[in-house]
């Protein structure tokens, strides 16, 4: 589009319009878009859209039922969710299925941006940032297991030569799943994600496969997409991909870990800084979104560990390795996996207590909003702790589900947070996860069966 010139001024030349969704869906042979958004607990919720009506799916007319969607604060007699589509987020994903493209969205209701979702919970805490001047970037490390599930519902690796005690980074599993996880990596690459590394993590027939950082809603999103991708192409193969932390009582479990970053309105890293002190090449900034995260820490770990079977990984004294990678207490260290931040080098922070049920869209809201109360309080960390080391006042995180529920009710600045415009996000995601821990404790098990049944 070309302006006419001002008076002694140039022709104007704005940039091309972006292309609109259905412009895209066409010029890929795309038939059908996934219309995507999460509820609450991480749920996909979506429908198949043809690109036929790809025009109304842009303008805002896919409604759907969020009571019947999941946990995303409806009622049954509440307005219908309205998927606003982000065409940033829209990619083809042929190796699904043939044809198929996938767009994340924003639920609206009545024209607003509704409060529970969970996209745009992460948006409103990107945008508290940026207030400051400040971007977050990240990485997430996705870990999972391929099983098989019997008729009467044990658990097996799904590569059944994969049984030893050592199996990290074992080629030889990694070699005999070589189809599956070279599909995986095959499909970030198309998508432009640049996966980097795809190994065998730390029990039989646990993986993760890695991308590149990016902006943090970029990174949620993919983290979304790539669960649905690593589900349906295991699924390709007669596997089940899970991301459940803790699917096997004598392995290490699943974890999400992100790698943090903040970055100035230059594009330039804030964390780095040759002047520190503490040895870790630190900024003060930086040692003040740790402060603040480690300060919240109990009341984060809803987030970062929100269902039951969180707290199996997390209270685990070992695995058949010899060691679960799950912190317990609210502390932060150099190149130490054994802490809740681990700080491997001067550009980045690794918050390693997050597991494969936390919602990524919620979680990092949630250290954002955590690492800036830091910031604003110019709060500090004390010193780092050395290798396996905490100290006497590091806090003990959550040992159970209800733990980090009364922790989070305990958190007023987080919970508020959360809540941003007073909608009780924090509390309706706090009173659901008693209901969960509840739901569970109520349920009679095998366990309770083999211990009391005849002990009386």
């Amino acid at each position: 589009m070309t302006l006419p010139a001002f008076a002694g001024g140039d022709v104007v030349t704005l940039p091309a319009a972006p292309q609109s969704l259905r412009a895209r869906a066409l010029a890929d042979d795309v038939r059908f878009i996934l219309a995507v958004f999460v509820d609450l607990n991480g749920k996909p919720c979506a429908k198949l859209v043809p690109v036929s009506a790809a025009d109304e799916l842009e303008g805002g007319e896919l409604g759907f039922a969020g009571f019947a969607a999941g946990l995303i604060g409806q009622r049954p007699h509440d307005a219908d969710l309205i998927a606003v589509p982000d065409l940033d987020s829209y990619a083809p994903i042929p190796f699904v299925r043939e044809g198929l493209a996938i767009v994340h969205c924003d639920p609206y209701v009545d024209g607003e941006p509704w409060p529970y979702a969970p996209r745009v919970i992460l948006k409103r805490a990107l945008a508290r940032l940026a207030e400051r001047g400040l971007s977050a970037k990240v990485g997430a490390e996705v870990e999972y297991f391929l099983v098989d599930r019997s008729e009467d519902g044990t658990l097996t690796a799904a590569d059944s030569k994969d049984e030893g005690l050592r199996s990290c980074y074992d080629a030889r599993g990694v070699t005999r799943m070589y189809d599956h996880l070279a599909a995986v990596s095959d499909a970030m690459n198309a998508l432009g994600w640049g996966n980097y590394a795809n190994d065998h993590e730390d029990a039989p027939g646990q993986f993760e496969q890695n991308f590149r950082y990016d902006e943090a809603l970029v990174t949620a999103d993919r983290v979304i997409t790539l669960r649905y991708l690593i589900g349906m192409l295991a699924e390709q193969r007669g596997m089940t991909a899970t991301f459940m932390p803790k699917p096997f009582s004598d392995r290490a479990g699943n974890g999400l870990h992100f790698h943090l970053s903040l970055w100035n309105d230059d594009d330039a890293p804030v964390f780095p800084s040759p002047a520190d002190e503490r040895g870790l090449g630190l900024s003060e900034v930086a040692y003040s979104f740790v402060a603040g995260m480690l300060d919240h820490a109990p009341g984060l770990q809803l987030f970062l560990a929100p269902s039951v079977n969180s707290y199996k990984r997390r209270g685990a004294t070992t695995s058949a390795s010899g060691a679960t990678w799950s912190p317990k207490h609210a502390t932060y260290g150099g190149n130490d996996r054994t802490h809740f931040i681990r700080v491997p080098d001067a550009n980045r922070i690794e918050l390693r207590a997050a597991d494969g049920s936390a919602n990524p869209y919620l979680a990092l809201a949630a250290v954002v909003h955590a690492g800036l109360d830091g910031i604003e309080r110019a709060a500090d960390p004390g010193d780092p702790c050395g290798p396996g080391e905490f100290r006497e006042n590091s806090a003990v995180l959550p040992r159970t589900l209800l733990h980090a529920v009364q922790s989070l009710r305990d958190d007023a600045v987080l919970r508020e947070a959360i809540d941003e415009g007073g909608h009780g996000v924090g509390d309706y995601f706090a009173d659901a996860k008693e209901d969960e821990f509840l739901g569970w404790h109520n349920t009679v098990t095998e366990w309770e069966l083999d211990r009391y049944l005849t002990a009386y």
